[in-house]
């Protein structure tokens, strides 16, 4: 069996710190010769299992999270381990035995300084190195990344923080990119086109986490990779529906487009917060509203 280099993570949002703790990998395994480097992830996230009430919302699904690990140029191999309410009673020593030692011949196992993992948050860098020594790998536990700029280190829940509020800005310079979305495209309510504004409602993972209701410049992209600026709305539509009842929708107005979207796979990556949600008291003040955001939305892509 190939010998390894070996990150352990849930790695959701694959921010700047995570793509330290790749970089390091990377370092370290040309230094103890070449080994190959592997990131070991899991389908969900273990909160799910474990805390199922009180798990955060994701920062990236499954699919999005392996794309960005892999473009990352760091990781030679990405291994996706189920994770479910067997896994979550696992002993740290079984875990390691398991995944590390006789199904990736591990080496050296790199992960951040406050890495839990097995029965119970049992196993933590202390234990990891503890069996590493008597398993022939060496543990290497590193701290948070700090991002100029920016206070505090850069964390997935710091960056749950900046969505949840709206700054997507902020949340971008942690993350190294614009905060992305995907979903399909599903029938609306028609109501757009007779706005003179059709919009491409899009259908998200329920787990994903949403940004503060608003309204955004961003970009959508086609599944053929073409990107077209965007006025996007997060929103519970007040003017004609009103009341905490309503469902929030994320839709998408592509500037200069003019096709049928729907059945589409979309990614939606908001660049900037334009405004707070807003009620209306006419349809002619709210288009008129519509054209300003328009506007600045384009205005702000093309700056």
């Amino acid at each position: 069996m190939v010998p390894t280099a070996v990150t352990i993570g849930a790695y959701d949002g694959v921010h700047l710190g995570h793509q330290a703790v790749l970089a390091e990998l990377r370092r370290r395994a040309v230094e103890a010769g070449g080994l190959r480097t592997v990131v070991v992830t899991f389908d969900r996230h273990p909160a799910s299992v474990v805390r199922p009430e009180s798990a955060p919302k994701l920062l990236t699904g499954l699919d999005q999270k392996l794309e960005v690990l892999r473009a990352t140029g760091f990781a030679d191999e990405v291994a996706v381990v189920a994770f479910d309410h067997a896994r979550s009673q696992e002993e740290p020593e079984d875990f390691v035995q398991e995944v590390l030692v006789d199904g990736l011949a591990a080496r050296l196992v790199v992960v951040g300084e406050d890495f839990h993992f097995g029965r119970r948050r049992r196993g933590n860098v202390a234990l990891l190195a503890e069996l590493g020594q008597r398993c022939g790998f060496e543990t290497v536990g590193l701290g948070l990344v700090d991002v100029p700029g920016v206070a505090g280190p850069v964390s997935s829940t710091a960056i749950r923080g900046h969505v949840a509020a709206g700054d997507v800005a902020a949340a971008a310079r942690l993350l190294g990119r614009d905060y992305e979305l995907r979903g399909t495209v599903v029938p609306g309510d028609q109501r757009g086109r007779t706005l003179g504004y059709p919009t491409a409602n899009i259908a998200l993972d329920p787990v994903l986490l949403l940004p503060a209701l608003g309204i955004y410049a961003g970009w959508y992209e086609r599944p053929d990779g073409a990107l077209h600026a965007a006025a996007i709305s997060v929103g519970r539509r007040p003017t004609f529906l009103g009341g905490e009842e309503a469902v929030t929708v994320l839709e998408a107005y592509l500037l200069d487009f003019d096709g049928d979207l729907y059945g589409e796979p979309a990614r939606v990556r908001l660049s900037a917060r334009l405004r707070d949600e807003a009620r209306f008291d006419s349809v002619d003040e709210l288009v008129a509203q519509m054209d300003r955001d328009v506007a600045r939305a384009r205005q702000v892509l093309q700056g």
